[in-house]
């Protein structure tokens, strides 16, 4: 079995659907981090684990999840319906494989608007930096990954906002992991839903600080 963490803030529209669509062997970790909108009880209604962070954060969420897995690989996705669970194998593949020890999704927006432009600049500039730092040949700072439990645990990450996907890849470098990114369907987000990165200037903006805070660690 497969656990697949999908941190969640006000995500109700997108989880029937989404958990709906979980392939056969991968097994849904919704960790609710602060939804009002009864998020925990609709993922629980369609058969999700759920577990509850009170510490704000993305970083806070995806570790909470990744302590609530069991041993093996687990992946992690958003869980606003911009991603297609059905591509998970494919993205966990090369770590079940042995082929990588992180596997990283590389988005492609299916239509025009998914991925904001000023979000899609950030998203690029962050990704070069990352090149020219770390000598690893990605191009995504993207939501949508796979490792082995164990070795993400190793890695000791600390950043608890949205710090934590850029660091996860600069201290993936550092350990000399082998990273393969696979290309990945970016879809529209379920109505009713919002990202909390992507959905405004400002929130690019947070994104940006705190992974500029990582670059410079």
């Amino acid at each position: 079995m497969t656990d697949v963490v999908l941190p969640c803030r006000n995500e109700a529209p997108a989880l029937p659907g989404l958990l709906a669509r979980m392939p056969a062997g991968y097994r849904a970790i919704v960790v609710d981090n602060g939804s009002t909108d009864g998020s925990a009880a609709v993922a629980r209604a369609h058969g999700a684990r759920v577990i509850t962070v009170t510490e704000p954060g993305y970083g806070a969420a995806v570790h909470a999840g990744v302590l609530a897995a069991d041993d093996g690989v687990v992946c992690v996705m958003d869980a606003d319906g911009s991603f297609d669970p059905a591509q998970l194998p494919a993205v966990a593949g090369p770590v079940h494989d042995g082929d990588a020890e992180l596997a990283a999704g590389r988005r492609r927006p299916v239509a025009r608007g998914v991925w904001p432009v000023h979000a899609r600049a950030a998203n690029a500039l962050l990704a070069h930096r990352l090149r020219r730092t770390t000598g690893l040949d990605v191009h995504d700072i993207g939501p949508m990954r796979a490792a082995r439990r164990s070795g993400l645990l190793a890695l000791d990450l600390r950043d608890r906002r949205f710090g934590y996907p850029l660091e996860l890849l600069i201290a993936a470098g550092r350990a000399g992991w082998r990273v393969a990114e696979i290309d990945v369907d970016y879809l529209p987000r379920a109505a009713g839903t919002r990202s909390k990165v992507t959905g405004t200037a400002l929130g690019t903006a947070r994104a940006i600080r705190d992974m500029s805070r990582v670059l410079s660690r």
